[in-house]
């Protein structure tokens, strides 16, 4: 038994658990706080719960509300309302969807046992359904890969070695973002796909999830290889670039992400690809960094990457990156100089009709200047883009502390 509650009161659920554990000892109950979290997303069926139970009322929130936007969605999970007491409540409760409803007050003697066991009943049902249809088979695929227990609800893009999809998960209760590799694993190798998810997996688990995404699972399933990991509702940085931050919210962006690098470099990890793309943007204006593929483990001395081999993109190279020559921490500092020029200024430093002569002009070509009611901030731009290492800052920690001195600054200078 698969339960959802969403209340604002984690006792609660306790005593749901504890209501509900004679009847059914293995019961695995998630708790939703709508306080803490906001509404439930939209494409979230929770078809891997066998019932959702929810709250007649939190802080500034209404169950009624809720039940209103949730049992419309085709295939939801049966929903059992509980209420305050109020038998007008429960009838409205009903004519809105709800599977069940029942006062708070009246929980116990079987009650929320009955209750449950009907809703789980509803739910069976609605699985055979869709399995005779042939429904849960066809929302199960990724891409031609069958992938268990996850439910697919849109494709998201392609790259050259996976496609990523957004997917419900039934053990999670939530949305994902699946990764999945576009060549299939070959007998008794490892191709470099699948090395590159494994890459990612285990350094993004060395880092936990404080400066990089969650990493759920990784497994092989039709002989492609897949992983699970935290889906990012905001997106990216890139597609909010478009919109122009003002100069105060670009230095705290740029400064969150100099502190991401500084867990980075501290577990012995260069990026090699800190583009906008591959910064992800949480709820409450935290960042995450993504893409742990082309990172280099400067704890193994292995590489997944060819001696010489060049890569990253572009546009964001530093210039002894792009050149194939030995780098270090301040390789990832020149990216984030990218970054914040392109954030301040909506253009990158350098363009060019072909990706070689953008990385030569990385070497060549003069640090660009700032527009003039910028140009307070212009040390800051040419020591993170300075073209030898050593004129850069020798540390991700000690980029940061520029980035917030200078965000502090910002009422001296009228920059904001």
């Amino acid at each position: 038994m698969r339960l959802m509650v969403i209340d604002d009161d984690a006792q609660f659920g306790a005593r749901v658990r504890e209501l509900l554990a004679p009847r059914w000892p293995r019961l695995e109950l998630l708790h939703y706080d709508p306080v803490q979290r906001g509404p439930l997303p939209p494409e979230l069926l929770g078809q891997g719960l066998d019932a959702v139970l929810l709250d007649h009322a939190w802080a500034s929130g209404s169950g009624l509300t809720w039940l209103a936007e949730l049992a419309p969605r085709p295939g939801f999970a049966p929903v059992i309302f509980l209420a305050d007491g109020d038998g007008a409540e429960q009838e409205r409760a009903r004519r809105l969807g709800a599977c069940v409803a029942l006062s708070k007050q009246d929980l116990e003697g079987g009650q929320l046992i009955s209750a449950v066991a009907a809703a789980a009943a509803r739910q069976a049902g609605a699985r055979t359904a869709r399995y005779e249809t042939g429904a849960q088979d066809q929302e199960g695929v990724f891409g031609g890969v069958r992938i268990p227990g996850h439910r697919r609800v849109r494709y998201i893009a392609s790259g050259n070695f996976a496609e990523l999809y957004v997917a419900e998960s039934d053990r999670l209760g939530e949305l994902v973002a699946i990764k999945v590799a576009r060549d299939r694993v070959a007998e008794g190798e490892l191709d470099h796909a699948f090395r590159r998810l494994l890459q990612e997996y285990e350094l993004s688990g060395r880092l936990g999830h404080g400066s990089a995404a969650r990493v759920h699972d990784l497994g092989i399933s039709d002989e492609h290889a897949y992983m699970v990991m935290e889906y990012f509702p905001e997106g990216d940085l890139r597609s909010h670039m478009a919109r122009r931050f003002s100069v105060e919210r670009t230095l705290c962006c740029a400064a969150q992400i100099a502190r991401a690098l500084q867990m980075v470099h501290a577990a012995g990890i260069l990026h090699r690809d800190l583009k906008p793309g591959n910064i992800m943007l949480r709820g409450g204006g935290g960042i995450a960094l993504i893409d742990f593929g082309l990172a280099l483990d400067t704890l193994r001395a292995d590489d997944i990457t060819t001696v010489g081999q060049i890569v990253g993109t572009p546009h964001y190279m530093s210039p002894e990156q792009g050149h194939g020559e030995p780098i270090d921490v301040r390789s990832d500092l020149y990216s984030l100089g990218v970054i914040l020029f392109e954030m301040l200024t909506g253009a990158k430093p350098y363009a060019a009709e072909n990706p070689m002569a953008i990385v030569y002009m990385h070497r060549k070509t003069p640090v660009p200047r700032l527009p003039a009611e910028q140009s307070f901030l212009q040390p800051l731009i040419d020591r993170l883009l300075a073209k030898q290492p050593a004129q850069r800052f020798a540390s991700s920690a000690e980029a940061a502390t520029a980035l917030e001195r200078s965000h502090g600054l910002l009422a001296l200078w009228g920059g904001a």
